[in-house]
């Protein structure tokens, strides 16, 4: 990655609803900012480490962005912010108090699979887009 700054997300790699998410992340990054690895791959427990976080209890969207990892509905929406197209637009809910946007959150999270599906396993990159998955081994 070169000198500037790069956003990591990490997402359940078997969501179809994340997956999606992702597909519109890569799709509305014209400055290549972004760099994407499933919850369930090795790179992701060492990046979660040293925020003491175990990726097997996590069971959102995080951004890890300048050294500091947000989470759930914060995450998404920072997330949005970076995007281009309306999707900054977004950001403004982030006003909304957190007990709130993530009560809304966790109701989208908890229904996930039973509204868009579940994988049996991580989607595998095109080679178009391989370059913005971090190593997922």
């Amino acid at each position: 990655m070169s000198g500037e700054t790069k956003y990591i997300v990490l997402f359940d790699g078997v969501c179809n609803f994340c997956n999606a998410g992702v597909n519109r992340i890569i799709t509305h990054d014209p400055k290549d900012r972004f760099r994407v690895a499933p919850l369930q791959s090795a790179i992701a427990v060492k990046l979660l480490e040293p925020f003491g976080i175990k990726a097997e209890n996590l069971d959102s969207v995080a951004l890890i962005e300048n050294d500091k990892i947000y989470q759930r509905s914060t995450a998404a929406l920072r997330i949005a912010r970076r995007m281009s197209g309306a999707w900054p637009l977004l950001f403004v809910f982030i006003i909304v108090p957190p007990f709130l946007r993530d009560a809304v959150y966790d109701w989208v999270g908890r229904n996930r699979y039973k509204w868009w599906g579940k994988r049996e396993a991580c989607m595998v990159p095109t080679r178009e887009i391989r370059q913005k998955f971090l190593a997922t081994n």
